[in-house]
């Protein structure tokens, strides 16, 4: 387990700051034991809090080309039939995956295949699982075409915490299938918008790995 570079910046001023407050509370309120525990305690609580949003485990993903695999660790709250109206422009099936503020934030790359479209949208901060969030939430959208001319389109959307979307590609830029392709900070939700004909092989509220959970097998 290695924290991940997103947060390494934050974590290294969090730490400063916590540790400057404490040593400036213990020179201002000396024999004040038991404030001072509570404080301290306090402070390595919210700094093993915030540690944790960004660990990055080490995985191993078993490339299969017929499958699609989550984007993210979290739960599937949404599989409907939607229709894609930013670049795909058909119908399409849609499973989203939340992510909650104790899973890891890592996105990674559902299938293997070249990035042919991608664009940041920025945008209000709506809660994760309100309708509106895909659409007028700060989001991404990458779409990856497969060799056999397969396209998935995927979104990172921000939330009402998670405030702060990073990416690592561009349009052109292959994708290996569980590849980290970004990173949303303190959680939120990645949709991925699949071929109607796809077999949906996860449930509502069931919990994913993204990067080795399966969640569709495609047909070409």
């Amino acid at each position: 387990m290695t924290i991940h570079k997103e947060g390494k910046k934050l974590l290294f001023w969090m730490l400063m700051i916590l540790a400057g407050l404490n040593f400036a509370l213990h020179q201002i309120f000396p024999g004040q034991d038991t404030m001072l525990n509570v404080v301290l305690l306090a402070s390595i609580v919210l700094f093993l809090l915030v540690l944790q949003f960004f660990r990055n485990p080490k995985i191993f993903t078993n490339e299969d080309p017929t499958l699609v695999y989550a984007p993210a660790d979290g739960k599937v709250v949404v599989i409907e039939v939607a229709d894609e109206q930013e670049y795909l422009h058909d119908r399409r099936k849609q499973v989203s995956i939340f992510m909650s503020p104790i899973n890891v934030h890592i996105n990674r790359a559902p299938i293997s295949g070249t990035v042919e479209y991608f664009k940041y949208h920025p945008g209000k901060y709506l809660v994760a699982w309100h309708p509106k969030s895909s659409s007028e939430n700060e989001r991404t959208t990458m779409v990856v075409a497969r060799e056999s001319g397969e396209k998935l389109l995927i979104r990172q959307i921000a939330g009402a915490l998670a405030r702060r979307i990073k990416w690592y590609v561009k349009e052109g830029d292959p994708v290996q299938q569980g590849g980290e392709f970004g990173f949303i900070k303190f959680g939120s939700r990645v949709d991925v918008f699949l071929p109607l004909d796809a077999e949906i092989l996860v449930e509502l509220n069931q919990v994913t790995k993204g990067g080795r959970t399966p969640i569709a097998k495609l047909r070409n």
